[in-house]
């Protein structure tokens, strides 16, 4: 499929991932910041960091979790547009990592970083 993208799309495509790279670099670094508590004792104004009540450990606890877990997903979506990048320096962006066919159009326009095929992705979501 790469040889049937034209230099404007790949340019294009590349555009979009760089982007999509660099806003997902800036949120990855303000959750871990808000993860790691960086910037609690200025949002909020207790000096201590101590929480008041077992239930506010409870809600800091799950707050913490919450975004650690963002994190990991945000860091898998990074590193997909990464080897998206990578494929379209070596001329194998868009055709399907599992089976070489090209990836629809569509599909790339709605999710740059797709390794996949529509085929190809349903079969590995459904353990095929």
């Amino acid at each position: 499929m790469a040889a049937s993208l034209k230099s404007e799309e790949l340019d294009s495509y590349r555009n979009v991932l760089r982007d999509l790279r660099s806003r997902l670099r800036g949120d990855l670094n303000q959750m871990t910041d808000e993860a790691l508590r960086r910037n609690l004792a200025e949002s909020s104004g207790n000096l201590s960091n101590v929480p008041l009540h077992m239930a506010d450990v409870g809600t800091e606890n799950y707050d913490q979790e919450f975004t650690l877990g963002l994190i990991e997903n945000e860091q898998g979506t990074l590193d997909l547009i990464n080897e998206a990048l990578g494929r379209i320096e070596q001329g194998k962006y868009g055709s399907c990592s599992e089976c070489g066919e090209p990836i629809a159009k569509q599909r790339l326009a709605a999710l740059p970083y797709a390794r996949h095929c529509i085929q190809c992705a349903r079969k590995l979501e459904n353990g095929a």
